[in-house]
């Protein structure tokens, strides 16, 4: 809480400074914005082309190539790709006696997608841009961003090399289909990591996250959830915002209540700008929703044109890539000769610059009399920093590694001898392509850039605080930074500026609880309330049901048993073999009792017996109607008088069929209980506010062991039946042998994935359900005709009378 106190007033008084204008420290500047980025709803991407030129560029070469109309929030991207351009031309040892120029398509920075989209319509050439110098060959590489979608559709139309200076992003990196696509930018595969370590350092463990519907954003909330779990965070909504603006109109009111009612005074965004997520963050801004927004830095944009508040927890914290300081850049700035572009260069630093703090103590020192009609000698007599955003860096690095790569592509044909001047350059699209993705370089201010997206790691972070203020003004100030390369305990750093602001006020904010094993959170995660103890009881509805059933099936084979017992000397008993008849209801009325082992406060005697008394009776059935097809085919197949197959049939040998199943059972039972037996288990999970007692299987393997080796003999017993199915005679019963069998594979097979999708007690009433359907099936598909001709057609019930009929 006391690091909380720091930041939260830290920046309190950081919104006064705007006011009194008090800070000369370099990491705080001024953020100012063309209102008229804020009137658009989404941003638009640029796309460049690269190529060389023979000998040095003529000081009026833009002015007549380029038209400059593009939108303010692009202007960076040009001013990096001057400066960028300009360096290289410079510097004799990359590209001697060539230059590397850039050109764009008209509106190429307004509406892009459409214009590739017409650029693909045409028939002459279409791998070229429009309004390009009629000299750049087809494979010039193309720099595009800062959206991935625009790099996906240009690589469907244009086949030549392509480098994305936007935030990395996995679907680019499909080598397969985007062979001729790479990417600049490092990985976050460490941003969760982050996150969490900063919520934790502040105490933040109840937040609200907002994410886009997509991979790339359900993957970093798994990965988040990851870190979350294991360090105490909690979180209090997840906003999936779809991607299809029709889909989001519908659920906007959802989410607009959701965080506007939710207690979470920090929320994680996460995904793409250009989409129905930063209409939700532009939306939420206007509404007046004021949290603590932590992001990546390409969410570092004015969301609404009102007043600020002086609510604390109010602002935006963003991770930026760490990158170094383009030192020259600023001085190239200053020093531009404006002759050379067809722009007025001075308006366009006016309206993308970040103005050092120390701009306070001049005469403008206010925001009321900032003027965007400030002349450029003004600018050259006060100190400014030029700050690259992550994608203008990304892009510096992107026109280096082609120029690095036109370099190599030089040096290959120099050595071969295919040139004898510098006069021009060919290459095809694969050797461009080949040098392109695998080039390592260092760029010039000393960092190593890797195209490698294998070989990319993990990136480190500046942290920054970003507060909006009206008219498109803002203040940036850098609070820390991480690096996944420190032990874990000096990962995160937070400036030391915060410490002033030790023994502030102490401000609250609700934070979430870690609840013990038999107790749960309420929904805000405050508080622990106790847990309910819950098992499939007899006083339960579901569990009474099933006892019932159990009861009164088991009464019923208990009578049908009688009903064989009184009439065993009829031809339908004598028939089918009685004895087995006899011991296939036992097994049956023991089946329907086993499940009420099931019911009940589970305890170590009924989870010891639950699983294997069901399978030892069930082995008992179903290898009895084994015996009983055994049987019935043998009685009608071997009928030489004398055979050795025919004296097993009349000494009962089929019979013996049933010990030894039970037997193989026993054992597979047996080894069950001695490695890894049931035992008594809590399921605290499945259901909210309940500790649900369970028998835990123990062995999982065990228990699919047991059920397999009954399948194996239903499947037997099946097979058996539905041989004899077509022999003659009015007793025989392998058609009924036959149809039990199929009941009985239908029941478990069916059960084995209803079994494995529920949890808790409802698991264990499928099982149950399962026993009981299967041996209702085995007792009505087998005994049901033969009670019917006992009870209701006992003329039917005679073998002289069949025999009569059969004459006649």
């Amino acid at each position: 809480m006391k690091k909380l106190c720091v930041f939260l007033i830290s920046f309190l008084l950081l919104k006064f400074s705007l006011i009194l204008c008090g800070f000369t420290e370099t990491r705080c500047f001024w953020r100012i914005k063309s209102n008229e980025e804020n009137d658009r709803d989404l941003r638009t991407d640029c796309g460049f082309a690269l190529f060389m030129t023979p000998g040095h560029v003529d000081e009026d070469f833009y002015n007549g190539l380029i038209d400059f109309g593009i939108p303010t929030s692009k202007y960076e991207f040009f001013l990096v790709l001057f400066f960028a351009t300009d360096e290289i031309n410079r510097n004799p040892f990359i590209l001697p006696n060539m230059s590397l120029t850039f050109s764009f398509a008209v509106g190429m920075c307004f509406d892009t997608l459409e214009i590739i989209d017409e650029l693909n319509s045409q028939q002459n050439n279409t791998s070229r841009f429009l309004n390009y110098d009629c000299g750049m060959y087809d494979c010039d590489a193309v720099l595009t961003g800062p959206s991935w979608t625009t790099s996906l559709k240009l690589a469907i139309y244009i086949k030549a090399p392509k480098i994305f200076f936007g935030p990395f992003h996995p679907i680019l990196s499909d080598n397969i289909h985007l062979s001729y696509v790479y990417q600049i930018a490092q990985k976050d595969t460490c941003l969760p990591h982050a996150m969490v370590s900063l919520m934790l350092y502040f105490t933040w463990t109840w937040i609200g996250m907002v994410i886009s519907d997509d991979d790339q954003g359900i993957q970093f909330l798994s990965n988040f959830r990851e870190e979350m779990q294991r360090n105490g965070v909690c979180l209090a909504f997840v906003n999936v915002i779809p991607d299809n603006i029709q889909l989001y109109m519908t659920r906007a009111g959802i989410y607009d209540k959701q965080i506007m009612t939710s207690s979470a005074k920090v929320a994680i965004i996460y995904g793409e700008m250009n989409s129905t997520l930063e209409i939700s963050f532009r939306r939420w801004g206007c509404l007046g929703v004021q949290r603590i927004w932590v992001t990546t830095s390409q969410w570092d944009i004015t969301t609404c044109k009102r007043d600020f508040s002086l609510d604390l927890f109010h602002g935006t914290v963003t991770f930026a890539h760490h990158h170094g300081k383009v030192s020259k850049f600023k001085n190239f700035m200053q020093t531009m000769n404006t002759s050379k572009y067809p722009v007025d260069i001075s308006q366009m630093r006016i309206k993308w610059n970040y103005f050092n703090c120390s701009v306070s103590k001049t005469n403008y020192s206010t925001r009321n009399h900032f003027s965007f009609n400030i002349t450029l000698e003004w600018l050259s007599q006060h100190r400014f920093d030029m700050d690259l955003s992550e994608e203008g860096y990304n892009l510096y690095n992107a026109v280096y590694a082609v120029a690095y790569t036109y370099h190599e592509i030089i040096l290959q044909q120099v050595e071969s001898q295919q040139i004898a001047e510098l006069k021009g350059l060919s290459y095809d699209c694969h050797q461009m392509a080949s040098l392109l993705k695998s080039r390592v370089f260092t760029n010039p201010i000393g960092e190593l850039v890797n195209m490698n997206p294998r070989e990319k790691l993990c990136a480190e972070y500046d942290i920054y605080n970003i507060w909006n203020f009206p008219q498109g003004f803002g203040l940036k100030v850098k609070i820390g930074g991480y690096s996944p390369y420190f032990p874990q305990n000096q990962q995160l750093h937070i400036s030391e500026d915060l410490e002033w602001a030790m023994g502030a006020t102490p401000v609250y904010m609700e934070q979430c609880v870690s609840c013990p094993e038999d107790q749960y959170s309420n929904t805000e995660h405050t508080h622990c309330l106790q847990r309910h103890v819950s098992f499939l009881s007899y006083e339960d509805p579901l569990g009474m049901t099933l006892a019932c059933m159990s009861l009164c099936f088991s009464a019923l084979t208990a009578l049908v048993l009688g009903a064989f017992v009184k009439y065993n000397d009829t031809a339908i008993v004598k028939a089918n073999n009685q004895i087995l008849s006899y011991i296939l209801l036992i097994s049956i009325t023991f089946c329907f009792l086993c499940s009420l082992l099931f019911i009940g406060h589970p305890n170590i005697v009924t989870c010891t017996l639950q699983q294997t008394t069901f399978g030892v009776f069930f082995t008992v059935a179903v290898s009895t109607v084994l015996a009983k097809t055994i049987t019935v085919v043998l009685a009608f197949k071997l009928t030489a008088p004398g055979g050795r197959m025919r004296g097993m049939l009349v000494s009962g040998a089929p019979n013996f069929v049933i010990p030894i199943c039970t037997l193989v059972q026993f054992v597979l039972c047996g080894i069950w209980l001695v490695t890894s037996p049931p035992f008594i288990d809590t399921d605290t999970h499945s259901e909210r506010g309940q500790i649900i007692i369970v028998c835990n299987k123990g062995s999982v393997i065990a228990f699919h062991f047991v059920l397999g080796y009954l399948g194996s003999l239903a499947l037997g017993s099946f097979t058996v039946a539905f041989l004899a199915r077509n022999l003659p005679d009015r007793f025989n019963e392998a058609k009924f042998l036959t149809f039990s069998m199929l009941v009985f594979c239908s029941v478990w097979v069916t059960f084995l994935p209803v079994y494995h999708s529920t949890k808790g007690k409802v698991m264990v009433a499928v099982e149950v359900f399962s026993i009981l359907a299967s041996s209702a099936g085995l007792l009505g598909c087998i005994f049901v005709p033969k009670c019917y001709v006992i009870l209701i057609r006992p003329d039917s019930n005679s073998l002289q009378k069949y025999r009569d009929k059969s004459l006649h």
